[in-house]
């Protein structure tokens, strides 16, 4: 048994996931800057969530058949040029939403097969490392959360002293790091034959009929993608928009989401250290509760201080545990040789939503205001939160079964 290619694994993930938060940050920030306008700040984040989305569902059998290693490289790699190209036209004076959007399409489009791939090697990193899944999925989820804090704070930082666009170039740097890691530590797995040869149209089919046939994985899938979709208008949106009317800036903006991913570091740190012994469903459902709505009502203005920091903190540690849950019951439900296809159309239907988050939270700030936005968001996201206590399909949780 060696942990070597869990350890590359890590490292990648760290690498390319504070790229991707970094510019979670400078992005907005960038064209709010060039716009002033909020709805062009959600436009542009659906020009990067719609194709990263779309080529990340489809990417699945291509993982299957070619080997997650190698979409994963090849997926960083191509990343890494598209986000370069920012930049890299933004010091010819050239920027503008016009060529901007073009710029996020390629970049959502790029990342997309590559974080699918990452996420199906974990089957094969604990199998190689002789590790629970628990323990890898809590362990990657603290990265993720581990990346937003430091991507985020750093972000804020960066945005602020040296602007939004040459920011980007940090990020380009991370994804090429993030292919070299992947490249130099886990070993090329080879599909079984009858895998390799499988048609795309075929392998698609297959795993799509996995999916629609799990109503456990179905159920999650439905009450993530509507969570999501209110996150992406907090992130892309409302939280630039109370940032620069009502808290200081970008390097507030930066702040606000440090805050909260550094007590989820601490949530996904304890889920890794004991998550296979907690109760899933109890953890899982409380867990969304706490994290959700109260964030949104917090951030109201006239709230003080320490009760938005109060709510951040608390929301934070709470959202550490979800991811690892979620991660441990896809891979212990889907059969390994549908592992590329079956979790690159979760995931991708985990974020099937977010293209519409920016456009929502840009036409909510329009139409109803900062405040009337924020009320929304979070009585809708307290309405998905409900679906663990209310349908029984989620009380399958708490099985283990082994996929085969």
């Amino acid at each position: 048994m060696s942990r070597r290619p869990f350890a590359a694994l890590a490292v990648a993930q760290a690498l390319s996931l504070s790229g991707t938060r970094l510019t979670m940050i400078a992005l907005p920030w960038l064209v709010l800057t060039l716009t002033g306008d909020a709805f062009a700040t959600g436009l542009t984040a659906f020009a990067e969530m719609a194709p990263y989305v779309l080529v990340k569902a489809l990417s699945g059998p291509f993982i299957d058949r070619f080997g997650a290693r190698r979409v994963a490289v090849l997926g960083d790699l191509a990343s890494a040029l598209a986000v370069a190209a920012v930049p890299l036209v933004a010091l010819t004076g050239g920027l503008g939403l016009g060529l901007l959007l073009p710029l996020v399409f390629v970049m959502g489009a790029m990342r997309g097969p590559a974080d699918a791939a990452k996420q199906a090697l974990v089957p094969e990193v604990a199998e190689a490392g002789g590790l629970p899944l628990e323990r890898v999925t809590g362990t990657l989820g603290t990265i993720d959360r581990l990346a937003t804090t430091l991507g985020a704070g750093a972000a804020g930082a960066l945005v602020a002293l040296i602007g939004a666009a040459p920011a980007l170039a940090v990020t380009a740097v991370t994804f090429l790091a993030s292919a070299l890691a992947v490249g130099a530590g886990v070993a090329q797995s080879q599909p079984a034959g009858a895998e390799a040869q499988a048609g795309y149209r075929r392998a698609f089919t297959e795993g799509w009929a996995f999916l629609r046939g799990d109503p456990v994985l179905l159920a999650i899938v439905a009450m993530v993608a509507m969570t999501n979709l209110i996150d992406q208008a907090m992130i892309t949106v409302l939280l630039p928009v109370w940032a620069r009317d009502v808290g200081g800036g970008a390097g507030a903006f930066g702040g606000m989401v440090a805050a909260f991913s550094a007590f989820a570091v601490l949530g996904a740190l304890i889920a890794t250290t004991i998550g296979e012994k907690l109760p899933r469903l109890p953890v899982f459902a409380l867990a969304f509760l706490i994290a959700g709505a109260p964030r949104f009502l917090a951030l109201l203005p006239g709230v003080p201080w320490p009760v938005l920091i109060t709510v951040l903190v608390l929301s934070g540690f709470a959202a550490g545990f979800i991811n690892p849950i979620i991660s441990a019951v896809m891979f212990e439900r889907i059969p390994r040789r549908l592992t590329g296809r079956v979790t690159a159309l979760t995931s991708a239907l985990f974020w099937a939503l977010m293209p519409l988050g920016g456009l929502a939270g840009g036409a909510a700030v329009t139409a109803l205001g900062l405040s009337g936005a924020l009320i929304l968001a979070g009585t809708v996201y307290f309405a998905a939160t409900m679906l663990p206590l209310l349908l029984r399909t989620f009380r399958a949780l708490d099985a283990r079964p082994l996929a085969s």
